[in-house]
């Protein structure tokens, strides 16, 4: 039986100038993948796009850096600033007429984060580094964890959630206010995530930040708190689902609520993404809590008593070496080594 040769590389590369769009079958990777059916030669083809890794070698990142043009400021808040970019068009000459035209077309394809000036634990947060898996007992929590979360509250490190609270930055990016006048102080407000376009539907990252200040983290949810975390929750789904996009755009059942532990910061707020957006490190299990299964343990909990609650169980949880709880309390606690919080 007769079998085709192989494919040279220059005819498989040959192929790609000949694909002739037909139209979009998916966007995903929060719009860094999207993929296209079409046709070759009359033939079927679907081909998908990907944009590829970024350069590590200096120089490399260094001529990237240099590349970048039209960058707009999409807002700023205390240290943090974040941005869409362009990158030049590479120029090449014609082989026809000799002269120097574009080999791609100005595309609007980067979005930029900046933190300036940056604190150590920054530069901490951003660095590769081996990943551990840790168990957080109450006792621990209470010796140990939350003193730790108080003085990182003193340091001024939160200045720039407050200044969105008490409308001084960001307030053209609220898309709502929820119960803000309330006596209860049970308000919270709504806003797009940094690290989202905000053009990508399947990319969507809210955020809704509390506007009461007693609750940290999760470990300071209780049983008391269930019917205000429910309220909280079904009015983040509505207003997700209505303000955001055009009214059925995006389903009630397209959306995931969830809240990290250890939180980046500690003043209580909730991550809302659609169920497509691609589950990266700040989505997966030792990371995000959901926020129904939350509710859910609060509900189940044993006895009448209000203040039962996320502080008397065990969490576990991901930290990086790197991480201050994992340098001066739980690596020091697996090597056997006294705890010490203040230790340099």
């Amino acid at each position: 039986m007769a079998t085709n040769p192989p494919e040279t590389k220059s005819q498989a590369e040959s192929l790609v100038p000949q694909f002739q769009l037909e139209r979009v079958l998916n966007q995903d990777q929060n719009g860094r993948r999207i993929s296209l059916l079409g046709a070759i030669s009359s033939q079927p083809a679907v081909i998908t796009l990907e944009r590829a890794a970024f350069p590590t070698d200096s120089t490399l990142v260094t001529q990237l850096l240099s590349s970048l043009t039209n960058t707009t400021n999409l807002g700023a808040n205390d240290i943090y600033r974040w941005y869409m970019a362009d990158r030049r068009a590479n120029f090449a000459p014609s082989s026809e007429t000799g002269s120097v035209s574009p080999v791609l077309p100005q595309m609007h394809d980067l979005k930029l984060n900046l933190i300036y000036p940056c604190t150590p634990k920054h530069v901490q947060k951003y660095s590769s580094q081996r990943v551990r898996m840790v168990t957080e007992t109450p006792d621990v929590y209470s010796r140990h964890v939350r003193p730790y979360m108080s003085s990182q509250r003193a340091a001024g490190r939160l200045d720039w959630v407050f200044n969105i609270l008490e409308g001084r930055t960001e307030q053209e990016d609220v898309i709502a206010r929820c119960d803000w006048d309330s006596p209860s102080n049970s308000g919270f407000l709504i806003l797009p995530d940094l690290n989202w376009d905000r053009k990508t539907v399947q990319g969507m990252h809210l955020l809704a930040l509390v506007q009461r200040r007693d609750i940290w983290s999760l470990r300071d949810l209780k049983k008391k708190h269930i019917p205000w975390l429910r309220a909280v929750r079904n009015q983040v789904i509505k207003t997700a689902t209505t303000k955001v996009f055009p009214a059925g755009q995006v389903e009630p059942d397209e959306l995931k609520c969830y809240v990290h532990y250890q939180p980046t910061y500690y003043h209580f707020h909730i991550h809302v993404v659609h169920v497509m957006l691609e589950a990266g490190t700040t989505q997966s299990v030792g990371k995000a809590f959901g926020l129904a299964n939350i509710i859910s343990q609060l509900e189940s909990m044993a006895g009448d008593d209000d203040e039962t609650g996320m502080d008397g169980v065990d969490l576990t949880y991901f930290l990086g070496e790197e991480n201050e709880l994992w340098k001066k309390c739980f690596g020091r606690m697996k090597s056997g080594d006294e705890v010490d919080l203040n230790v340099k």
